[in-house]
């Protein structure tokens, strides 16, 4: 199992682009399976779990073509029935998250799947609900079979448009939904959708590709059905948890660094929260420009209460910076409350920080109080297991700033959300080399 070894201490300097988006990449790859015709997509990154998925989607019978670094052609055109009833399909479905959002273009296209519980992070009780909910409102009926330890879902009068009110604004949940009322009978109203700008993209290929959405953008979305679907060429916003992890990279180990090509028009609240913690973040056109600081210090609410930073549906903060902008938080001036709303373990990785020097006091699953050492102390090397991605990035950010070299096993985890991490770092500055 591969490992980092970090040396910290080094400033960064220069620039660095982000990747593709993952968690858009994984919903607009499943939606290539709604149509026969040819899907081009662009500015793929090449990792782990979008890997995966494209190996999956050979596996069912998409003609998968590489044209060039990060663009690749898919066509859906012959399905292979009898490899979606093997196990080892539900196997590859049972590693790989992503993979729910299968269920419905599978169920729009051919009318029937079974699938496995999907794997991914640890990071807490992530239910699914929603996602058979949304089938079953649009006429799908399903059943688990213990004895695969897999659901099977079929549509015996087709699907048909409805009205929902989703239970939450689960992202993967919605997109689910949307990709199988595309082509249903009649028409869907989703009320409480998701709204963030991986699912905005999701919809607008939808669109292009002869799907009728409206709303896009609006937790209310308004789905007319249509027979059938063309294809289409479709580019990937750059990946803001990418963005923001640079940002905090730059910050804790006091370097200048030039992030290129984010798309500052759907960061949404990122940049705000960064400056919240006193970080300089100036907008230079599409690109953000962060200056070397020594201090940065975290803010107050108006009435001086403590600082709380939580995560909340978008437009609110995304959870998969929680854990950088808490590490980012030990070298603060200040004290800042993180608020984890929606992952009871994700804040477990803190023991690791601790055992570098860093002062955190963790409430409970979901909160953790940190005090910032304002750069008068470092934090002091240590050899971490990465638990998931996000926990993964911000012990590769702590080992960044940490006087010595650290050690990161377990790394197959970061490398399912970053491409390359380490030779894009290393070229800015970092010390990262990677140990198999």
């Amino acid at each position: 199992m591969a490992s980092f070894v970090v040396e910290g201490g080094h400033k960064l300097h220069g620039e660095i682009t982000p990747c593709g988006a993952k968690n858009e990449a994984l919903q607009v790859l499943c939606a290539v399976v709604l149509t026969r015709e040819e899907v081009i997509i662009r500015n793929l990154p090449d990792i782990l779990d979008v890997n995966n998925l494209i190996d999956l989607l050979e596996k069912i019978g998409v003609k998968v073509t590489r044209l060039a670094k990060g663009t690749v052609k898919f066509c859906a055109a012959n399905l292979d029935h009898g490899y979606l009833n093997s196990l080892d399909f539900l196997k590859r479905c049972n590693k790989l998250r992503g993979s729910v959002m299968l269920i419905g273009p599978l169920l729009a296209r051919l009318g029937e799947v079974t699938y496995a519980k999907p794997g991914g992070d640890k990071i807490g009780r992530r239910r699914l609900d929603t996602h058979f909910q949304g089938m079953y409102n649009l006429g799908a009926r399903f059943e688990y079979k213990p004895d695969i330890l897999a659901y099977t879902f079929t549509t015996p009068n087709g699907l048909n448009g409805s009205y929902m009110l989703l239970d939450e604004a689960s992202v993967t949940g919605t997109a689910n939904i949307v990709m199988a009322a595309v082509t249903a009978q009649g028409t869907t109203t989703i009320y409480n959708a998701a709204c963030e700008p991986y699912l905005q993209q999701l919809c607008k290929m939808l669109n292009r590709m002869g799907a009728r959405i409206t709303g896009v953008g609006s937790n209310l979305l308004t789905i007319e059905g249509v027979k059938e679907l063309h294809g289409t060429e479709h580019t990937l916003l750059p990946d803001m948890i990418e963005v923001g992890s640079f940002i905090g990279m730059a910050a804790i180990t006091g370097s200048e660094l030039t992030i290129k090509n984010v798309s500052c028009k759907d960061l949404g609240i990122i940049p705000e929260a960064f400056r919240r913690l006193g970080i300089t973040v100036e907008e230079r056109g599409d690109d953000l420009y962060i200056p070397a600081q020594e201090h940065y210090q975290i803010d107050s609410f108006l009435d001086g209460s403590i600082l709380t930073v939580a995560d909340a549906p978008w437009p609110g903060l995304t959870p998969d910076l929680l854990s950088v902008i808490l590490v980012v938080a030990t070298q603060a001036r200040g004290s800042v409350l993180i608020h984890q709303k929606m992952f009871e373990s994700r804040l477990f990785f803190v023991d690791k920080l601790i055992d570098m020097g860093a002062q955190i006091i963790l409430c409970d699953p979901h909160r953790a109080v940190v005090i910032g050492h304002d750069h008068q102390r470092q934090l002091k090397k240590n050899n971490m297991t990465s638990p998931d991605i996000r926990a993964g990035i911000a012990m590769l950010i702590a080992a960044m700033s940490a006087d010595g070299r650290s050690r990161i096993d377990h790394i197959d985890q970061i490398d399912r959300g970053y491409e390359n991490i380490e030779g894009r770092l290393n070229a800015i500055g970092a010390h990262i080399i990677r140990e198999e």
